[in-house]
């Protein structure tokens, strides 16, 4: 099973990480690996196989590598005990203080963030695509860790395998409404060889916006998952014209 993981969430002690790849799986044909997207439709056992596999080499029970109903919101589920599939919160991150409690996100072009806070051993998880980024999930998430009694000028974040700069068009509209919000965000386009489109660096975004909320210490991995067949890209996947596409997931969890 391969993974990619933070030189810098690496070294914290008590940690455990991985931004899983798609080696490793039972799944087969378009979800040929390590599928772990619940939201897929590839054969259930087949997922619940590969979310087994991904909690083993978290060091967790499978009904303690826990995944939220992700809505590309701001909203953040703080994780006191483990939760069922069905029961699992609508929200785009989570954050605890819980040993044992591994906190996944699944991603298939949007970012996955892992946060940790060494000192007060408090950590988080974000799904950020462009709309949860833009609308403050980021920010979100590290308010819950400080009410769990973290501090963010003791937090380290990894950026993992997202949509990047060379691989993300959009169109014109996409660009506005991020410039009306401010003109700064300028910054993040630089045009496309198809007129009227430009090409969006998420991942620099993202970063801006963790540097503005207060967070010093960011790793990026700089991995691309369009042209990167070692992970799942929807973006890829509609280029292909294929009927569905799975999904990876990136986890945090503390140690016991």
């Amino acid at each position: 099973m391969t993974f990619f993981t933070s030189p810098l969430l690496a070294a914290v002690p008590g940690l455990r990480h991985a931004f899983f790849t798609r080696d490793g799986g039972v799944s087969e044909g378009i979800y040929a690996g390590l599928n772990g997207g619940l939201g897929s439709n590839d054969d259930p056992a087949h997922v619940a196989e590969n979310r087994r596999r991904m909690a083993a080499k978290m060091g967790v029970d499978p009904a303690h590598f826990l995944t939220a109903y992700q809505v590309h919101s701001p909203d953040v589920a703080v994780a006191a005990a483990p939760w069922d599939a069905a029961s699992r919160p609508r929200a785009d991150a989570m954050a605890t203080r819980i040993e044992g409690l591994a906190l996944g996100i699944t991603t298939a072009d949007c970012g996955p963030i892992l946060f940790a806070d060494p000192k007060a051993r408090v950590i988080g998880a974000a799904h950020a695509g462009w709309k949860g980024a833009f609308t403050g999930v980021l920010e979100s998430t590290i308010d819950a860790m400080e009410k769990l009694g973290a501090d963010r000028a003791d937090m380290v974040v990894a950026i993992g395998p997202l949509i990047r700069q060379p691989s993300y068009q959009v169109g014109s509209e996409f660009v506005e409404r991020f410039v009306e919000a401010d003109s700064g965000h300028a910054t993040f386009f630089i045009p496309s060889a198809r007129e009227g489109h430009a090409m969006f660096d998420l991942g620099g975004f993202i970063r801006m916006r963790l540097e503005r909320a207060g967070i010093a210490i960011i790793d990026d991995t700089g991995i691309d998952t369009y042209p990167d067949e070692r992970l799942f890209s929807y973006r890829r996947s509609v280029h292909r014209q294929e009927p569905d596409y799975g999904r990876q997931i990136h986890a945090i969890v503390l140690e016991g």
